[in-house]
């Protein structure tokens, strides 16, 4: 077997056996699901043996996960995105800055860490935009309208909202307002 198709192998195997456990799945059990041997599955998650596509499908749909989870070497499934790694944005004149948490925007959702001056507001008037929203105040104090209906949020509350109901967050309190919100779908 040559040195790729080894390397290959091994992170298939490495794949299948953590997803097993992650599922509460010995050996056995999972043979047993796909009418193959406890030796079988074995060699493969050692990267000694290449299971078949059709073995492979069967291993996915007993293990609850897409067949090309395994087929995928890149690390998409976890990404650490470091403080001083995040993409930000601060627009001249403006009392807001975003910092975009989640590692990218090729995902179903967003993270951003926003932090406001106190008195400044996301826009003018309130604006809506697909998707639904949920924030966690960390410091200060928020006011949001959502429709016609105001909150007043301080640290630690949270709210989650249907995003298509024009929205509106203003710093109210004496310090700046410091809070996360989780988008979806991406937007930043």
């Amino acid at each position: 077997m040559d040195s790729e198709k080894s390397k290959y192998n091994k992170m298939l195997g490495k794949k299948i056996r953590e997803t097993r456990i992650s599922e509460g799945m010995n050996l056995s059990q999972l043979a047993e699901k796909i009418s193959k041997t406890s030796s079988y599955l074995s060699q493969i998650e050692r990267g000694l043996a290449e299971p078949s596509i059709t073995s492979l499908r069967e291993i996915a749909r007993a293990l609850n996960v897409p067949m090309f989870y395994f087929l995928n070497d890149s690390k998409d499934h976890c990404q650490v995105v470091r403080k001083g790694d995040r993409r930000t944005l601060t627009l001249p004149h403006s009392h807001i800055s975003y910092e975009l948490i989640s590692p990218d925007l090729n995902r179903q959702m967003e993270i951003v860490y926003f932090q406001m001056e106190p008195g400044a507001s996301t826009c003018e008037s309130p604006l809506p935009h697909d998707g639904e929203e949920c924030s966690l105040i960390l410091e200060g104090k928020m006011e949001i309208q959502i429709g016609d209906e105001f909150y007043t949020l301080g640290k630690e509350d949270s709210i989650y909202y249907k995003a298509s109901i024009p929205h509106k967050i203003t710093s109210i309190g004496k310090k700046d307002l410091i809070f996360i919100s989780s988008i979806t779908p991406p937007r930043f």
